[in-house]
């Protein structure tokens, strides 16, 4: 019986694959409206799916960075509901959404780890829902250092760590320099 739980469901997805694409920053992978035919793993860069709001605003309802499928959802949708936006140059593995179901249907163990992904995937999704209804930057970083054990990312992954909390890379760099300056005061 295979396992298959995270890394190996990945694992399993890109044998199924039949391609890999290639978008560079900026680039469309799909948009809303646009038939469902591929499921996508994104194997380098960051792509974003948005949802163009009534006034004009863009709601990112997921970053998909390596090892993560982009808009696993629209598996059992005929038409995406959002935009596929590669934020920086992106490489991803292309599987036809109709084996991702085939499989789903055939292979059980496939299909618990499909759901356990999906599970994983609402938590992720959940704990950034609590994070951004917070009201500062103060209360977003403390909630999201209690979320990731009390411990910041290295400095070159700040700014993605303010597009997590919903901040400026700005806002978020003061806050942080506020923290050193009291930390120190402590000592």
């Amino acid at each position: 019986m295979i396992e298959i739980m995270s890394n190996t469901l990945i694992d399993y997805i890109r044998g199924l694959s039949t391609r890999s694409k290639t978008f560079g920053a900026g680039q469309d992978l799909f948009n809303q409206g646009d038939d469902v035919e591929n499921l996508y793993l994104v194997e380098a860069g960051v792509v974003h799916l948005v949802r163009h709001q009534a006034d004009g605003n863009v709601a990112v309802l997921q970053r998909a960075s390596p090892g993560l499928i982009l808009a696993e959802a629209s598996v059992f949708s005929s038409v995406y509901h959002c935009d596929g936006v590669a934020v920086t140059d992106v490489n991803v593995t292309a599987v036809p959404v109709k084996l991702i179901r085939r499989v789903l249907r055939s292979n059980p163990d496939f299909a618990e780890g499909w759901a356990s992904y999906l599970s994983s995937q609402l938590q992720q999704t959940r704990k950034r829902a609590e994070i951004g209804s917070l009201k500062t930057v103060a209360a977003r970083l403390e909630s999201w250092l209690a979320w990731n054990d009390g411990g910041l990312p290295s400095k070159g992954e700040w700014k993605a760590l303010a597009d997590d909390i919903g901040v400026s890379p700005e806002a978020l760099y003061r806050e942080l320099s506020k923290r050193r300056i009291s930390l120190r005061d402590r000592s």
